[in-house]
């Protein structure tokens, strides 16, 4: 009802346009004809013919040159070239007609020459003076920022009642891609072409600010009206999506920029709530002033635990996270516990008391550095996980989560190889024992303490440039609510006694692109404005990461978008005797060349930095990388 209401008032003012410019015509014509006999040339013997014909050719090449597309209200250069081309055009078919008709020898060249330049003078006058009264008015009264809307749904209607309200904006027009509302109007704010129009309409507008009023637009539509929006240089904010406004994370009119994890061209997976699970429980995070940690406790903390510990050996992150949970959550209790975890005594004592779930999240793991770092990767990422293992055997705890990383698959690095230790010294503790162990394997966090994006957002705010390390190089990501659901999910989705987890995050995600998506988020251009350099793979870096070993056959559990596989075989009594050895080295005084063999012994399929191309050569990046939509089994 609204569009056909919205149609039918914008119809009168086109109407009446067109009169006035066939008017204007007639009486271009007939003025130039006037003017020709005064200065001495024939009388015209069909007048009234003539005029019908300039009206009729003249008009339909107006239309066809677009005169009619844009608004008085919005007058500018581009209508003035229009103007131009469609009276030079149709003059030349007014003569061909004329001549055709056998009436061109009457009609005076003092007619004809003329004839354009006075009909885009009395063409385009009337339409720049009412742009330059309008103009007035809209400085006269109002001087709020002038925004033009991207989306005309539900979302953009209330926008525009809230903007108003607000009275800092002055709304100028609206884009969609239905075709059919252009020339609607929607709160009296005209939809002015498609999205495909915006370099075009930002022109013709001149506002100030683009506001994208598409909430429930995909991660691909995302990227394309970022990129229509970077095309113009002009600022660009949108909408809060419509679950932050029902959960109550943002208010309606919280104009924030476009955030990068609507880039990622993928929805963002959704998880049912695991209150059931949680609720009621003892639990223990370590690692828990990171940003996995912290997020992990706020988790714990919304879906009911009784008791949350948190294990930090960072002081001011544990003050940080254990006051904002014992705030905003008084009901549960909250157990700040500082201590380093690979500390055999402080873990008993952090579990005194009883404990259902350890979130085993504390971990070394910035690729370059612990390639020079082997001793504090072995006693952090394996002996300390070894530990906390040990004790929560000891202590009765029910589950035990271990969060590894997709560098533990075919490891090139020392992370990814620590890594892996550490995930075969959980199951040589737990093998036999009626723990239940999950490990979960990530992909790279967004926005995660040490992740690429913090660095990108330093380098651009810095004027650049941003350096990536090589132009193919990929990474699997996802948000941090998404890496933590996926932890609180691997202890609820069966009984295995031990099994892998791992998110299903579509395809990877070009680093370079990523980097480009950035800087068009941050109002620039990449390439022009912030430049991209390539800085070679930093030391362990692999092009491409995968998620399962391809000895790992995997399946999706009950959750679509989870996937699940069994450990691989291991002699466990070999790892075992590895960590004895491992505990009896860091105790004395073994040097980095000592400890690296042993992380080789531990872990044979380690091949240590550079030997990317040998590993794409023989497959090894290849098998078990699930696709969007299905899941590619390894094997």
């Amino acid at each position: 009802m609204k569009f056909a209401q919205g149609s039918a008032a914008l119809l009168v003012p086109r109407l009446l346009i067109v009169v006035h410019d066939l008017l204007m015509i007639a009486f271009v014509w007939s003025g130039l004809r006037w003017l020709a006999s005064v200065a001495g040339a024939p009388p015209a013997s069909s007048l009234l013919l003539e005029l019908l014909i300039a009206m009729l050719v003249q008009g339909v090449t107006l239309q066809m040159v677009g005169l009619y597309q844009g608004l008085w209200r919005f007058a500018s250069l581009p209508d003035l070239a229009n103007l131009v081309r469609g009276a030079l055009i149709g003059v030349v078919l007014i003569v061909a007609v004329l001549f055709l008709l056998g009436r061109l020898p009457e009609v005076p060249r003092r007619v004809l020459f003329p004839y354009p330049v006075a009909l885009v003078v009395m063409l385009g006058a009337p339409r720049f003076l009412y742009r330059l009264w309008k103009d007035y008015q809209h400085a006269k009264h109002g001087s709020g920022t002038r925004v033009l809307v991207l989306g005309a749904g539900r979302t953009a209607e209330n926008l525009l009642r809230e903007l108003r309200a607000d009275g800092r904006y002055q709304p100028v027009g609206l884009l969609d891609d239905q075709a059919g509302l252009k020339g609607a109007k929607l709160q009296g704010v005209p939809v002015l072409g498609t999205l495909d129009d915006l370099p075009y309409i930002a022109q013709e507008t001149a506002p100030q600010l683009l506001v994208i009023a598409m909430p429930s637009a995909t991660a691909v539509e995302m990227q394309r009206v970022v990129a229509l929006c970077d095309e113009t240089g002009l600022p660009f904010r949108t909408v809060p999506r419509l679950a932050d406004m029902l959960e109550g994370k943002a208010r309606r009119l919280e104009l924030s920029e476009v955030r990068i994890e609507d880039l990622l061209g993928r929805k963002p997976v959704e998880f049912e709530p695991v209150s059931t699970c949680i609720a009621g429980k003892r639990v223990v995070v370590t690692g828990a002033g990171g940003s996995i940690g912290s997020e992990l406790a706020r988790q714990c903390v919304a879906a009911g635990a009784a008791t949350v510990v948190l294990f930090e050996r960072a002081e001011l992150p544990l003050v940080e996270i254990a006051e904002e949970l014992g705030r905003d959550h008084p009901q549960t209790e909250i157990r700040p516990f500082l201590a380093d975890c690979g500390d055999p005594a402080a873990c008993r004592l952090a579990f005194q008391g009883g404990v259902d779930f350890v979130f085993h999240a504390a971990a070394c793991k910035q690729v370059p550095l612990l390639e020079g770092q082997v001793r504090e990767a072995l006693r952090n990422n394996v002996v300390a996980t070894a530990t906390v293992a040990r004790v929560a055997r000891e202590t009765g705890v029910g589950s035990f989560v271990l969060i590894s990383t997709d560098k533990a698959i075919c490891p090139v690095n020392v992370l990814g190889a620590s890594k892996r230790f550490a995930e075969l010294a959980s199951q040589a503790v737990f093998a036999d024992d009626g723990v239940k162990l999950a490990v979960v394997r990530f992909g790279n966090v967004l926005d995660s303490a040490g992740s690429v994006v913090p660095a990108f957002r330093r380098q651009i705010a810095a004027g650049g440039p941003v350096t990536v390390t090589h132009p193919e190089v990929t990474r699997y990501f996802m948000t941090i609510p998404e890496a933590c659901q996926l932890i609180l999910h691997s202890v609820s989705l069966d009984e295995l006694s031990s099994a892998v987890y791992a998110l299903d995050m579509g395809r990877p995600v070009a680093i370079r692109e990523l980097a480009e998506q950035m800087i068009r988020l941050s109002g620039k251009r990449p390439g022009i404005d912030i430049a991209v350099t390539y800085t070679g793979l930093r030391p362990g870096e692999k092009l491409h990461e995968i998620l399962f070993d391809p000895s790992e056959r995997y399946q999706r559990t009950r959750h679509p978008r989870i996937l699940r596989a069994l450990p691989r075989q291991a002699d466990l009594e070999r790892i075992r005797d590895l960590l004895d050895r491992l505990d009896q080295l860091l105790a004395g005084s073994a040097g980095e060349d000592e400890l690296f063999a042993l992380l080789c012994e531990a872990v044979p399929e380690y091949v240590p930095g550079g030997e990317q191309d040998e590993q794409r050569a023989d497959g090894r990046n290849g098998p078990g990388v699930p696709e969007p939509g299905g899941v590619a089994r390894a094997g």
